[in-house]
């Protein structure tokens, strides 16, 4: 049980409603922010302002997926209120306060480094980002039916990556009958697609291999399918770039060319925030009780 332990959550969209549920099942004081709109009243939850709650009792701060931008502000689709995350609200946290984040970027990082609390990056978690596969390869098929006009059976789909991600892609759509081939730079992974039964290529080829694809699918959050790649690639193939944002796809020169290219990065809090939301609480509610067993036995 998480009684009488403090957290706020600020921002996001419907998988932090999973979070809520979750933390007031196991008794935790939670603070919302970011939530004013929100229809839904949870016993034992209060709404509160950013600029009007008492920092120095929070134990922990949970921030949606994308964390804050550049400027420290975070998005939430339950409130209009602008909500800036501040160095100085950190500050004002006890000192064992851990902040929770999906990913980060250079903004929170130096807030959190500048006022020395721990900053735990949910989606750099295996466990995370093997559960997240899940629904990303459902929002995927989704993408490919509703974007061709060929079955996903016997069509030639090309996967970039073998991580966590592309893994998933591979298998999924090999066993709905696509013929599946796989780039990857190294040497074990090329074994392990093997393995898999699937074909393998070096990424150094990908010119060469594109030329008869139906689909590519690109996990590689690094500029790879370049203007040079998509030029050889057939006229109806459609690029799913599941990369976080900019994505791994020379996007202006697809157009130019006539060829579909989607970015889709989240797919997990589109297809499936349910899902996804009970992903993520089930992994905050371990890290919490971890956090409040070592706090407990440091004290």
């Amino acid at each position: 049980m998480l009684t009488d332990m403090h957290v706020a959550i600020i921002g996001g969209d419907a998988r932090q409603l999973e979070v809520i549920r979750k933390l007031i099942e196991l008794d935790a004081k939670l603070s919302l922010i970011g939530f004013d709109q929100l229809d839904h009243g949870f016993t034992g939850a209060s709404k509160e302002q950013i600029d009007e709650l008492d920092f120095s009792t929070v134990d922990a701060i949970i921030l949606p997926v994308a964390g804050t931008n550049m400027e420290g502000i975070v998005e939430t689709i339950f409130s209009n209120e602008k909500v800036h995350l501040t160095e100085e609200i950190l500050a004002n946290t006890p000192e064992h306060c851990t902040i929770y984040s999906g990913i980060s970027n250079d903004y929170l990082n130096n807030i959190v480094s500048s006022t020395n609390r721990k900053l735990v990056k949910l989606f750099e978690r295996d466990d995370v980002a093997i559960y997240n596969s899940i629904p990303t390869v459902e929002g995927t098929i989704m993408i490919v039916i509703q974007h061709t006009d060929i079955t996903i059976h016997d069509s030639n789909v090309m996967v970039l990556g073998l991580g966590r991600v592309g893994m998933s892609v591979a298998r999924t759509f090999a066993a709905l009958g696509a013929h599946v081939k796989v780039g990857a730079r190294k040497s074990e992974h090329i074994a392990r697609i093997k393995e898999m039964g699937l074909t393998p290529f070096l990424l150094s080829d990908l010119d060469k291999e594109v030329i008869d694809i139906d689909v590519c699918i690109n996990t590689i959050p690094t500029r790879i399918v370049t203007a040079s790649v998509i030029s050889k690639m057939p006229p109806h193939t459609l690029i799913v770039d599941l990369a976080s944002k900019p994505g791994g796809t020379d996007f202006r020169y697809a157009e130019k060319r006539g060829i579909k290219a989607l970015l889709a990065p989240g797919l997990p809090g589109i297809v499936a925030h349910k899902t996804a939301g009970q992903i993520i609480a089930n992994v905050m509610t371990q890290l919490l009780l971890e956090q409040l067993q070592q706090r407990e036995e440091n004290a």
